[in-house]
């Protein structure tokens, strides 16, 4: 049986882990550049407009990479500073369910 290297528990824990972060320096990007560009009230109602539209979804998604991204990152730290070895796809499966519980929480 061949298996994949890529595919381990820490592997895609990593992965999920970077995936996060990117998509929510992205979001971070996107949200400030159009509010820096929205210079008057009008075009301030307008942004808000879209938003409320978009709002569901993008918050759902902005609370579950928050939550996924702060959970893989204690799992790192707990790793690296504690020496905690992990049991691999518990763990990781462990921070991906409290993520999308977060997400699902508050939002």
């Amino acid at each position: 049986m061949i298996r994949n290297p890529h595919l381990k528990p820490g592997f895609l824990a990593a992965m999920l882990h970077r995936l996060s972060g990117i998509a929510l320096a992205i979001f971070c990007h996107c949200i400030s550049s159009r509010l820096d560009r929205s210079r008057g009230a009008d075009s301030f109602q307008s942004f808000l407009g879209v938003t409320t539209t978009v709002c569901p979804v993008a918050e759902w998604g902005l609370v579950t990479a928050l939550g996924l991204h702060m959970a893989l990152g204690i799992r790192v730290l707990a790793i690296e500073f504690l020496g905690v070895r992990e049991r691999g796809a518990i763990v990781v499966s462990a921070c991906v369910a409290c993520s999308v519980t977060v997400g699902c929480c508050f939002s």
